[in-house]
């Protein structure tokens, strides 16, 4: 009697091409066991924004930009020139160095010794004290408006402080009393108040926008690899529920960074924060979901693990441009202010800097609230278009 061998094919085999977690709590478990088992992954949605909170912030430590060195050319040398010239050193704003004409502080500038230069023009004083127009000249490198604006302003209260005090002694040479003299040089006293930003450093200003940039890009190109990586090992397909579990377990991961930087980070380098604490946790309840649902839109998409990450990484900067936070929104093309809203950082950076750093209720930012709740809504129904659209064309085939 013979005997046939056993025929293994026809043994029953797990489907490799579904999901086994379909449930809500199923796929919601199973994507938090992905993200700890996937370095890539792990290293992009946790450990990435850690270490932008406690590094990106380090270049802006002094947040305002002193001692900017410039140049001075005194053609004058009159006693006159020689005031301004000691008011100027004794600026914070500026760290001055004498030159013997312009050429030397061009050539100053070419080599980036300096950022600007002022020329006290020869016989100054003497057009001043026979009562005839007169002006000194600041010449400043537009191409870096940061430093450019301090040798403007720092030569600016050097030279209006002089011409201030030669105003009171022509008062006074005409009879007034000193103190009468004094205070009408300024007539209308400009008292000027920094909101929200007490020091006006430039770190304050940029890196709480910035952080909600990088809490998105960090979340979206780490949902985009690993939807990628289900797919190329068939596990992507899920029910509806299981995709809002996959949404809700990566939004956690996130959430937990934004309260990082929310509650610790801003704090560690003195930044405003805190003004509406709750209403900034809500802002992340809605803004990382919107964010990860988008991720699962560009993964399914692209369908590879590394092809959406090659794309996503050089989407950081036209994002913050477009948002409306470093360039005023209505200056920018009318094409880019309407597809501007199809990204999350349009509403999120916003929202995020009027409800943490100054302090606006729900209610007044409720148009950014809107703008995510229909973001998300958009990047779900486009999910799930996705979904129909991929696997039908495979049952085509």
């Amino acid at each position: 009697m013979s005997l046939s061998p056993k025929n293994n094919l026809s043994t029953t085999t797990p489907n490799s091409t579904e999901n086994s977690s379909t449930s809500f709590f199923g796929s919601f478990l199973q994507t938090i066991k992905d993200v700890f088992s996937d370095k890539g992954v792990l290293l992009l949605l946790m450990i990435a924004p850690i270490i932008y909170g406690f590094f990106y912030p380090w270049p802006y430590s002094t947040e305002i930009v002193n001692h900017v060195p410039v140049g001075i050319i005194d053609k004058d040398n009159s006693n006159l020139s020689q005031t301004i010239v000691r008011y100027a050193s004794a600026s914070p704003l500026l760290d001055t160095k004498r030159f013997l004409n312009e050429q030397e502080a061009i050539d100053a500038m070419w080599t980036d010794e300096i950022a600007g230069y002022m020329i006290i023009p020869r016989g100054l004083e003497q057009q001043v004290l026979s009562g005839k127009a007169a002006s000194v000249s600041v010449l400043g490198n537009g191409g870096y408006f940061l430093l450019n604006k301090n040798v403007q302003m720092g030569f600016l209260q050097a030279v209006s402080t002089v011409s201030a005090g030669i105003e009171v002694k022509k008062s006074v040479a005409q009879g007034a009393y000193l103190a009468t003299a004094a205070a009408n040089t300024q007539a209308v006293p400009l008292k000027i108040i920094p909101l929200y930003n007490q020091t006006e450093g430039y770190g304050a200003y940029v890196v709480p926008a910035v952080s909600i940039l990088i809490l998105q890009q960090t979340l979206l190109m780490s949902t985009a690899m690993l939807v990628g990586t289900w797919y190329e090992r068939r596990r992507h397909k899920t029910s509806i529920r299981g995709w809002l579990g996959r949404i809700a377990a990566m939004s956690m991961f996130s959430f937990v960074i934004g309260c990082f930087y929310y509650g610790w980070a801003f704090e560690l380098h003195h930044y405003p924060r805190g003004q509406n604490m709750l209403g900034s946790l809500l802002f992340l309840l809605l803004f990382c979901p919107t964010v990860a649902t988008l991720g699962c839109v560009v993964g399914l998409w692209f369908r590879q693990r590394e092809r959406s990450m090659q794309i996503l990484i050089f989407s950081s900067l036209p994002m913050f441009f477009v948002s409306g936070y470093p360039w005023p929104a209505n200056q920018l093309p009318e094409f880019l202010q309407i597809i501007r809203w199809l990204l999350p950082t349009t509403p999120g950076i916003n929202t995020s800097v009027q409800l943490n750093q100054m302090g606006a209720s729900v209610a007044q930012v409720a148009t950014g609230f809107y703008a995510l709740a229909g973001l998300w809504l958009f990047y779900f129904l486009l999910l799930l278009f996705i979904r129909w659209f991929t696997s039908e064309r495979k049952s085509a085939y």
